[in-house]
Formats: structure tokens, sequence, C-alpha cells
């Protein structure tokens, strides 16, 4: 039986407020799992998360990228799994990895030299832009939204034309 994985958020700031409780909530997921190869690392930044995990009644773990890819299988069937990481560029390796990820929102991806605005929120560049169009490419849903319940932008040539 394939993981439950409710929704992927490629987020830059991964787990806070919005994420940790809005989106979880919305979702009814129960496990946050945070796959960024720094974060696994960090008991502080893991500290910080789990705080905001813990308001909205959700476990949450902090997996490399790799032990997510090689682990994801062996998900619980209980398990309401939604996955956080901080770049496209993550999102991608967990596609390539066979991670069964439907669908992936965009959260906030914040302004840096070299990155375009196409929302308030959302600012790529072109590595960013190959790595967007290559998921929406393998068939996943993937698309800007910033809150449950907002409207949702469709990611794809059209939207990424500028950058």
């Amino acid at each position: 039986m394939a993981a439950d994985i409710l929704l992927t958020r490629i987020d830059n700031r991964l787990v806070h407020g919005q994420v940790g409780v809005t989106w979880t909530r919305a979702l009814n997921a129960n496990l946050i799992l945070v796959a960024n190869d720094l974060a696994a690392k960090d008991p502080l930044q893991q500290k910080l998360m789990s705080t905001t995990a813990d308001s909205s009644g959700a476990d949450i773990r902090f997996f490399t990228l790799e032990k997510t890819i090689d682990i994801i299988d062996r998900a619980a069937d209980r398990q309401k799994i939604f996955i956080v990481v901080k770049t496209p560029a993550d999102a991608r390796t967990l596609v390539e990895g066979n991670v069964p990820i439907k669908a992936i929102n965009v959260g906030n991806m914040h302004f840096a030299q070299g990155k375009t605005e196409i929302t308030k929120k959302v600012y790529v560049d072109a590595k960013d832009k190959e790595d967007l169009l290559y998921l929406a490419g393998t068939g996943v849903k993937i698309y800007i939204q910033d809150y449950p319940g907002d409207k949702e932008s469709e990611v794809n040539d059209q939207l990424l034309k500028n950058v």
C-alpha cells in the first residue's frame, strides 16, 4: 500500500503557523514530514517547528530527502502525511525518487537576487522554473495557493513565461 500523502508544499520557511496549523488542519493531516537535508540535522530548527506542529495536534518528523525516499513506502496506513519541502529542487528529488506525490502546493518562495515575481509570495529563478515545469510534466498537480480555500494558480509555461 502506498503512503497516504495528502499534499506536498514548497515553502522556504518550512513549518510555521500557516503550514503547521492552517494547512495541517485543513488537510486533516496527522503527520507533517519535513523533507529537507539541513532541517534534518538542525535540532534548534526542529524544536521551533515541533512547537508549531504540536499546536495542530499532528506529529512531525524531520528526514533528509534520501531518507524520505528510502522509507516513505513503510508509512503506516493510519498516517495522513503532509510533506513540506523548502525548494522546487527538493520536491523534484522526491518525485524522481518515486515518492508517490500527486499534488504540490507552491506556498512561499521569497525574493532573492535573480528571482522574478510570479505572485506576491512566489519568486522564481531559472532553476526553480526548470524544476517546477519538470514536476508539472510528470503529471503531478502543481499550483500556487497561499491559504486553503484561496484561488489556485496552476503552474505552467504560461505562468512562468517571464522567468
